[in-house]
C-alpha cells in the first residue's frame, strides 16, 4: 500500500486502503517518505521481512491462548443432581429414570434441581426400592453439592466446588481477565514507547507465560483469580506490540496485507486453542501446555530486530541504520549510504523541532464530542458482541470444542472481506451493513428452536463473520476520522471504552439462565442501534488522512467539494470533446 503524505495533501492507494501507519503522528512527512523510500528500495516484503514476520506470528498465537483460555479452564461442566433413591456409584449421567427425577429444560437436564420425594408414598412402603415415578412429586428442590458428571473434563468448577448459585464466580474470571487487559494495554503502550517494541514483546510474553504456569498451580479460587489478572495485565500488550512491529517492518504497499495476515494468526490461535482443549481436558495441564512454551519468547530479545521507526524516534540512529543495512544485505538489495545519511539528518532535524506537549487533546474532545461518543459506542458494541459470541459458542449444543474451533476459523474470511468491500462500498456503508447483518443473524437465532443445532450454528457463524468483518473495518475507520496530532490518543480512548464491553461479555452467558435467547437479543439490539448510528460518521474512502482538526471536521464537506469538482471536470471534458467533433 502506497503511503499517504499528509503534509503536501497528496494521496495514494493500494487496494484502495488508506494507510494510518504511513504518516504516524510522531513523524513528519519528509522523514516518513525517506524511510518508506528506503523500505521500497531494500524490498518491501523480502526474505528479511518474511523471517521476522513468521516469528511475529508466534506471539499472536500465544496471545489468543492467553486472552481466552478461561473459556475452558474456568467453564462449568455438564452435571446433574445425584438422586439418592436411584443413583449408585456406577450410575451414569444419562439414566432411564431421569424423566421423573430430574426436570428437563432448555434441551438439557437441570443441573441444580431434582424432583422432591413423595414422603407420603414412602411411609406406606415398608421396604423395597424407591426408584419409581410414584415416589416423586412434580415439585423441584435444590440438590446440594452432590452431582453426577457427563464428561471427564476437569475445570476449576469441579476442583474448587463452584456450582449452581456460585457459577457467577466462573463468569467473574472472564471479567477479571478483561479488567487486566484494560489496565495492561495503556501501560504496555507506554512501556513499548519507552523501552522499545521488541523489548516489550519479549519481556511481556515471557512474564505472561510465567503467570499462566503459576496459575496452573493455584490452590484456591482467589489465587487463580489474582494470577488471571496479572497474566493479562502483562500479556495484553502482545497483540498491539506484535501488530505494530509487523506493519513497521514491511514497506508501505504491504502494510494492509501485513496487518490482515498477522491478525488472522490470532483467529487461528483461537481455533487451535479449541483443539488443544479437546485433547487436554484437565485445566491444570491445559494451562501448562498453553503457557510453558511461551516462556521462550524471551529469546526475541536476541533474534528479533527492533522497530526502525522507534529507534529513530529515540535518536538511536546507528542502531536504526544497522537494522536497515542488515535487511538490505539479507534481501540482497543495494542501500546507498547517502540515502541512509539523508534519513538520519532528517530525523535529527525532526527531533530537534519536536514539541509533544502541544497535542491539543482537550480541544479535540470538545471539537469532536459527538463523533467520539459515537465511536466509543461502536467500540463497546464490537467488543461486547465479538467476545460474547466466542464465549457463547460453547453453549450452542453439540460438541463445544468443535463449536469453538469453527468460531476461530470463521473469523478468517471475516478479516479478509474488508479488503474487498471497504473501498468499493465505502468505510461507512461497509461498517453499517456488516453490523446490521450481525443484528439480523442474532435476532433470527432467537426464532430457532433450541434443539435445532444446525440452524443455530449457521446463524451464529454468519453473525461472527459479520462482526469480525466490521471490527476490522472499525480499526481502519477510527484511525481515519481524527486528525494526525490526536489520532493515536483518540483511537486509544475509543479502544479503552470498548474494553468495558469485553468486561461485560463474560457475564452474558448467565443471561441464558433467565431466558435462553437473552444473549442473542442483547447482541442484536446493540448491533442494530450502533449500526445505524455509524451512518453519522463521515466517509473516508479515497481521502487523504486529515492533518488538522478543521480537515477532520470537513471530511463530508471535502467529499461534496470533490464531487462538484469531478462533475465540473466531466462537463468541461464533454464541451472540449464536442468542439473537437465540430
Amino acid at each position: 500500500m502506497t503511503s499517504q503524505k499528509e503534509g503536501n495533501g497528496s494521496s495514494a492507494k493500494s487496494n484502495g486502503h488508506s494507510d494510518p501507519e504511513a504518516a504516524p503522528p510522531t513523524a513528519s512527512g519528509d522523514e516518513d517518505n525517506s524511510l518508506d523510500a528506503i523500505l521500497v528500495r531494500i524490498g518491501q516484503f523480502g526474505r528479511y521481512q518474511i523471517i521476522n514476520y513468521v516469528l511475529l506470528c508466534v506471539p499472536m498465537l500465544f496471545n489468543a491462548f492467553f486472552s481466552i483460555s478461561y473459556v475452558f479452564s474456568a467453564s462449568t461442566v455438564v452435571h446433574r443432581c445425584n438422586v439418592p433413591q436411584c443413583d449408585s456409584a456406577s450410575s451414569l449421567y444419562e439414566e432411564s429414570w431421569l424423566n421423573f427425577t430430574i426436570p428437563y429444560k432448555n434441551s438439557a437436564w437441570d443441573s441444580c434441581h431434582r424432583y422432591a420425594v413423595n414422603q407420603t408414598e414412602l411411609l406406606t412402603v415398608p421396604s423395597g426400592p424407591y426408584c419409581a415415578s410414584e415416589y416423586f412429586t412434580d415439585n423441584s428442590e435444590t440438590c446440594g453439592r452432590d452431582f453426577k458428571f457427563r464428561d471427564e473434563e476437569k475445570t476449576i468448577s469441579t476442583e474448587f466446588g463452584i456450582y449452581c448459585e456460585d457459577e457467577w464466580k466462573l463468569s467473574m474470571v472472564g471479567t477479571i481477565n478483561n479488567v487486566g487487559q484494560f489496565v495492561g494495554i495503556p501501560l504496555g503502550g507506554y512501556f513499548a514507547d519507552r523501552f522499545g517494541r521488541r523489548t516489550m514483546l519479549a519481556v511481556a510474553g515471557a512474564l505472561s507465560a510465567l503467570m499462566g504456569v503459576i496459575r496452573s498451580l493455584s490452590s484456591n479460587y482467589s489465587m487463580f483469580l489474582v494470577f488471571e489478572f496479572l497474566d493479562m495485565a502483562v500479556g495484553s500488550t502482545l497483540f498491539p506490540t506484535a501488530f505494530l512491529l509487523a506493519i513497521e517492518l514491511v514497506g508501505p504497499k504491504r502494510r494492509v496485507a501485513a496487518a490482515t495476515i498477522i491478525t488472522i494468526f490470532y483467529a487461528l490461535g483461537e481455533a487451535f486453542l479449541g483443539f488443544l482443549a479437546s485433547q487436554v481436558q484437565h485445566w491444570r495441564w491445559l494451562l501448562r501446555v498453553l503457557y510453558a512454551p511461551a516462556i521462550l519468547q524471551i529469546l526475541f530479545l536476541w533474534i528479533l530486530p527492533e522497530s526502525v521507526r522507534w529507534l529513530l524516534s529515540q535518536g538511536a540512529e546507528e542502531r536504526a541504520a544497522a537494522v536497515l543495512r542488515r535487511a538490505a544485505r539479507i534481501n540482497r538489495r543495494p542501500l546507498p549510504e547517502e540515502q541512509v545519511d539523508e534519513l538520519l539528518a532528517t530525523n535529527r532535524q525532526k527531533l530537534s523541532q519536536a514539541n509533544e506537549s502541544q497535542y491539543p487533546i482537550m480541544r479535540a474532545v470538545r471539537f469532536f464530542s459527538l463523533r467520539i461518543a459515537n465511536c466509543c459506542l461502536c467500540w463497546f458494541t464490537h467488543t461486547l458482541i465479538a467476545l460474547g459470541l466466542s464465549l457463547n459458542s460453547v453453549n450452542l449444543g453439540g460438541n463445544k470444542y468443535t463449536n469453538f474451533m469453527l468460531n476461530g476459523f470463521i473469523q478468517i474470511p471475516g478479516l479478509l472481506l474488508p479488503l474487498i468491500i471497504m473501498d468499493r462500498v465505502g468505510r461507512r456503508y461497509s461498517l453499517c451493513a456488516s453490523m446490521l447483518l450481525c443484528a439480523i443473524c442474532m435476532g433470527a437465532s432467537a426464532g430457532v428452536a433450541a434443539d435445532n443445532y444446525a440452524g443455530s450454528l449457521t446463524l451464529f457463524l454468519i453473525g461472527k463473520l459479520a462482526i469480525t468483518c466490521s471490527f476490522q473495518i472499525l480499526y481502519f475507520f477510527t484511525s481515519e476520522i481524527f486528525p494526525t496530532n490526536v489520532r493515536n490518543s483518540l483511537l486509544s480512548l475509543c479502544s479503552m471504552v470498548g474494553r468495558i464491553g469485553s468486561m461485560l461479555a463474560p457475564q452474558t452467558p448467565l443471561l441464558a439462565k433467565y431466558y435462553i435467547y437473552a444473549p442473542q437479543i442483547l447482541f442484536a439490539t446493540f448491533a442494530l442501534i450502533s449500526g445505524f448510528l455509524t451512518l453519522a460518521f463521515p466517509e473516508t474512502a479515497d481521502k487523504v488522512l486529515p492533518t488538522t482538526m478543521e480537515e477532520a471536521r470537513d471530511l463530508n464537506v471535502a467529499k461534496r467539494r470533490r464531487e462538484r469538482e469531478e462533475a465540473a471536470a466531466e462537463e468541461l471534458g464533454e464541451r472540449v470533446a464536442s468542439k473537437v467533433i465540430q
